[in-house]
């Protein structure tokens, strides 16, 4: 027999909601929440977002006198998001093959609201609990980074947003979003390919160049972009080109960014003639702060004592991916990222064992009654 977490994550996961459709999934959720006796506001993220719905932050009052706990967790998922069919099979929920499942991250805001609703009915004492449900966090993390920080009143907090209910993650890197257009001279390919400088070689010699991948164990960079040229008889004179670099590092992921610059500028160069030259636009765009949280601090001890209790074994480690913590670190807030169960993310493949849906709601009761100890 399915509890009742099972199956209010089978509900959310049956409304679609991929990133910047969320009306309905925030619907729901608001409902949701007020029927706990949350004070739930939308904010109006959805105009910068270019959504149809913003940010949910709700205020659910507590019967013990002191600062609230912090819990954030995002209403989108990434595509192919729309009529998902779950089937429940062998203790573990898949999707039908032709969706993802929605796990990301619904797995998280599953857990959450159940727990908090078995908190309340239990009637035991309780601290003041903030839930804030982001939007358009898998296109950018642009619910958390357009959500008013300030109204925050927590200590610290967690989101829910990373994968097996064990996992505490206190770190995660910078990153710098990286935008190049190679300019070249467009001509005939066939009748005078000599007068054009086709700006394809341009940019395949500065990738060439680039260090990418894994630079070191807290720097990564990538392309992943590449869109140019219109006929195969035409010397291409444009193409765009997108990328991203990350580090842990500060210093790492400026050195970084120079040195890919360093090779467009270099390849750029190599195609100078009397005729004309290859030239090009940078962008770089910071699109957030890495964060480190030691291990000593309450954020993070309180989170094992939690695990603890409840007879799971903690693993700290560092992301290397951003999430909403990035951001919300950034404003000054502590937060860690906790495991939800959610696993083969963003793939068709995606599933999630009923027994870490189970396992991760009772973990958020044990560190809400954690915190309450304090």
């Amino acid at each position: 027999m399915q509890d009742e977490v099972v199956n209010y994550f089978l509900e959310l996961i049956s409304i679609d909601s991929e990133s910047g459709d969320e009306r309905a999934i925030i619907d729901r959720l608001k409902a949701d929440l007020k029927a706990l006796g949350a004070k739930v506001e939308e904010d109006d993220a959805y105009i910068l977002t270019g959504g149809n719905a913003g940010n949910l932050y709700a205020q659910i009052p507590g019967n013990l006198n002191k600062k609230p706990i912090l819990f954030c967790a995002h209403s989108d998922t990434v595509k192919p998001g729309k009529g998902i069919k779950p089937i429940v099979k062998d203790g573990i929920i898949y999707s039908d093959g032709t969706t993802i499942l929605g796990s990301d991250d619904k797995s998280g805001i599953a857990e959450l609201i159940t727990a908090i609703k078995e908190i309340i009915e239990s009637g035991e004492k309780h601290p003041p609990i903030e839930v804030l449900i982001t939007v358009s966090e898998e296109v950018g993390l642009l619910g958390a980074k357009h959500f008013d920080k300030s109204r925050l009143e927590s200590a610290w907090g967690y989101a829910l947003d990373t994968h097996q209910v064990e996992e505490l993650v206190i770190g995660a890197p910078a990153q710098n979003s990286i935008q190049i257009t190679f300019l070249g001279k467009e001509s005939h390919a066939g009748v005078e390919p000599e007068k054009g400088i086709n700006a394809i070689r341009v940019a395949a010699e500065a990738i060439t160049a680039m260090p990418l991948g894994r630079i070191d164990h807290e720097t990564t960079s990538n392309i992943g972009l590449i869109n140019g040229g219109v006929a195969t008889n035409i010397v291409p004179n444009k193409v765009e080109v997108k990328g991203e670099a990350r580090s842990h590092n500060h210093s790492k992921l400026e050195q970084l960014t120079s040195d890919i610059r360093h090779c467009v500028e270099q390849a750029v160069q190599h195609f100078q003639y009397d005729f004309g030259g290859a030239s090009f636009d940078w962008k770089v765009n910071l699109e957030y702060e890495a964060f480190h949280i030691q291990e000593s601090e309450p954020v993070v001890q309180i989170a094992i004592d939690a695990m603890h209790r409840i007879g799971l074994t903690p693993k700290i480690t560092i992301g290397g991916g951003g999430s909403d913590a990035n951001i919300i670190n950034a404003s000054g807030l502590p937060m860690i990222i906790c495991g939800t169960g959610m696993n083969k993310v963003h793939t068709l493949n995606e599933e999630i064992e009923i027994e870490q849906l189970q396992k991760g709601k009772e973990f958020l009761k044990a560190l809400i009654r954690r915190y309450a100890e304090l």
